[in-house]
């Protein structure tokens, strides 16, 4: 029997346990069954990188025949383990056809999907434009933490300058600055800003919506869930799809493929959810050029 882990930097909650229901699901439509072919090993980080550290080095010990990751850091923790066993990346970052190491060199026992294929970057500040004032300012938001966000800021950046536009770039150390970052945001007369791709932003999706509310910014996320929780917007890839593909790389890896022969995918369908409760605490109207193309929520 195969032994598969995964290793999460994010907690339990019952979204995340759905989404590896989809991932078992897929795999059973490949013909290989939960305890019978294989096994799974979760290790859930909480948020903790010390946490995911010791999990990663725990599969190791364990000669998991591959490892499924969900989040950067858990991507970058798993290859810092081990350059043998195999590593799927079910959620993350990845600017290349490569996964790279922490060290930016090309990892060979790596591959997976990337959630920030080129150009996505540019549609989500167009959206946050278009649904405020021409002259708004507009900002970014990402994780020191998060390995992935040295290439996220990169890539709006180089959108904000093809828009013609000026973005600034607030850092979060730790999630206990969220508060006086924002307020920062709000004094520096920013309108709304987008949220970088992290674990630890959708772990906190709804105490980031709240704050953002509290302070009057609008928000436009990576996933609908985002929108779901309360942020304004939400534009991306639908994220049960991303749990469905990793099986199918995780299939063909215990087949024997390598993953130096499979390159990293990147999403091909794409969501743009707004969340008109949160549009009426904001006091925007929303564009109908906007409302035409998007699936609003809360369901009515």
């Amino acid at each position: 029997m195969k032994l598969i882990g995964i290793l999460e930097m994010a907690a339990p909650d019952e979204d995340r346990l759905a989404y590896w229901q989809v991932f078992v699901e897929a795999l059973r439509t490949r013909g290989l069954i939960k305890d019978k072919d294989y096994a799974l090993r979760l290790c859930w980080a909480n948020g903790s990188k010390d946490r995911l550290t010791r999990a990663a080095q725990d599969l190791v010990t364990d000669c998991v025949d591959v490892i499924v990751t969900a989040g950067t850091p858990a991507a970058a923790v798993a290859m810092q383990a081990t350059s043998k066993i195999p590593i799927i990346m079910a959620t993350g970052v990845s600017l290349g056809t490569n996964l790279s190491n922490p060290d930016g060199s090309t990892s060979s026992n790596a591959t997976g999907i990337s959630d920030l294929p080129r150009g996505i970057s540019k549609l989500r500040l167009s959206l946050l434009r278009e649904a405020l004032a021409p002259d708004a300012k507009l900002a970014f938001l990402a994780d020191r933490a998060n390995p992935s966000s040295p290439l996220a800021v990169q890539e709006t950046l180089a959108a904000a300058s093809e828009l013609g536009i000026n973005v600034f770039v607030y850092w979060l150390e730790d999630w206990s600055q969220i508060a006086k970052v924002l307020g920062k945001m709000l004094a520096d007369g920013v309108g709304g800003f987008v949220v970088a791709p992290g674990a630890m932003f959708f772990a906190r999706r709804h105490e980031l919506a709240s704050h953002a509310l509290d302070h009057g910014l609008a928000t436009v996320a990576v996933r609908r869930e985002y929108a779901e929780a309360g942020c304004l917007m939400a534009y991306g890839a639908p994220l049960h799809e991303n749990y469905s593909v990793a099986a199918s790389l995780v299939s063909r890896i215990l087949a024997g493929e390598k993953p130096s022969d499979i390159p990293v995918t990147e999403p091909t369908t794409f969501e743009l959810v707004i969340n008109l409760e949160s549009a009426k605490a904001l006091r925007i109207t929303m564009p109908a050029s906007l409302l035409a193309r998007a699936e609003i929520c809360p369901r009515s």
